[in-house]
């Protein structure tokens, strides 16, 4: 993967501009009143973000300079629908879009054969996602898709899980700076909350020892087998914080028992 950090797709990337916050802010009202060069410029300016995309995919098969073009289009689909207006970084919207598009490239070119029906039953789900998406400037829920897209969402679920390809549960699907949130961070610890692994192991005195707020994490991830999305939620914090304070607790409860 070094060598495409260089040159990919003919692109030298450490010669690509870097463009200030108030650089973006003025390009992006010359491209809203209509100025090419505006957008040309911007899209130059944000091929690193569509870089750091498809380097998640540097695992598989595929070709690298496949994977940067398909990005760069799902990089032009953000900036054609971004709304300045909004309360949104530019990188936050577009991130989600230039994944989505290579995961379809990759999907539309998976070997398993899936049927015409499931294929079609997904794309719809799929377009009313970003549609309800960039509606409501959040992830909709399945029921929402359901509802409008008019198919159970029992059959939406089928469809989806039909199409997805293998993710790794350490892949990083967002990061505010700091340490990255993992897929494995946003699932349910369904095992470890059934087992009771924490009476078990007699880690009672362990989460005395912590902070109110990393307990009652630890207590919701573990004991009530909750994702971080949800925690996030009940305490109200981000994910994100709720990944690093989760972290930093059973750091600090390992050393203790150590």
């Amino acid at each position: 993967m070094a060598g495409y950090k260089v040159e990919i797709c003919g692109v030298n990337t450490s010669k690509l501009p870097l463009l200030t916050n108030e650089e973006k802010t003025d390009l992006f009202r010359r491209i809203q009143n209509g100025d090419t060069d505006a957008r040309e410029t911007y899209i130059k300016g944000n091929l690193r973000l569509v870089l750091s995309v498809i380097q998640r995919f540097s695992g598989s098969s595929e070709n690298l300079d496949d994977l940067f073009q398909i990005g760069c289009i799902g990089l032009i689909k953000a900036i054609d629908n971004f709304d300045l207006s909004q309360n949104v970084k530019f990188s936050t919207y577009a991130v989600p879009m230039i994944l989505g598009e290579v995961r379809r490239y990759l999907r539309d070119n998976n070997s398993i054969r899936v049927s015409r029906s499931l294929r079609d039953t997904a794309y719809k789900a799929l377009s009313a996602r970003e549609l309800l998406t960039k509606k409501n400037l959040r992830e909709p829920t399945i029921m929402e898709i359901a509802d409008e897209v008019g198919i159970s969402k029992e059959e939406i679920t089928y469809a989806m899980d039909a199409i997805q390809s293998p993710v790794s549960l350490y892949e990083p699907v967002y990061t505010d700076g700091g340490d990255p949130l993992c897929v494995m961070d946003q699932i349910s610890d369904k095992k470890n909350r059934e087992e009771n692994w924490v009476e078990q192991l007699s880690l009672s005195e362990a989460m005395k020892r912590l902070p109110v707020r990393e307990r009652r994490i630890i207590d919701m991830r573990f004991f009530e087998g909750k994702t971080q999305t949800e925690v996030a939620g009940e305490v109200g914090i981000s994910q994100a914080q709720v990944s690093r304070l989760e972290k930093n607790a059973l750091k600090a409860m390992k050393s203790y028992l150590d």
